[in-house]
């Protein structure tokens, strides 16, 4: 694998790294349906702000959500809308696995 090749696979890893917790998955699908505050995702989430914002600052880092401050309140939207696209590729693969092993069981 030449560099420009590994740098690229490098690239989507990061991206992919940046959503592999589920309260990162959580907070991309609700941005899905327009922006919101931090204050709406703690209340969504269940936990502090502080810890939400740390989830928002990894994926705001990895280029999947922008974020905009108005007055004391900070919103956030996904800079690219077709990342929810990866969601139904993953639900596919879920779906297939339990096909595969409900044939295996019967």
């Amino acid at each position: 694998m030449n560099k420009q090749t590994r740098a690229r696979f490098e690239a989507r890893a990061k991206i992919i790294k940046a959503m592999a917790h589920p309260t990162r998955l959580f907070i991309i699908e609700e941005l899905s349906s327009g922006e919101r505050c931090v204050c709406e995702l703690t209340e969504m989430i269940g936990a502090d702000v502080s810890t939400i914002s740390k989830h928002l600052t990894v994926m705001k880092n990895a280029g999947i959500v922008r974020d905009e401050k108005r007055g004391s309140q900070v919103f956030y939207t996904l800079r690219v809308a077709c990342i929810i696209n990866f969601f139904q590729c993953v639900e596919a693969v879920l779906k297939n696995t339990a096909e595969e092993q409900l044939k295996c069981s019967e």
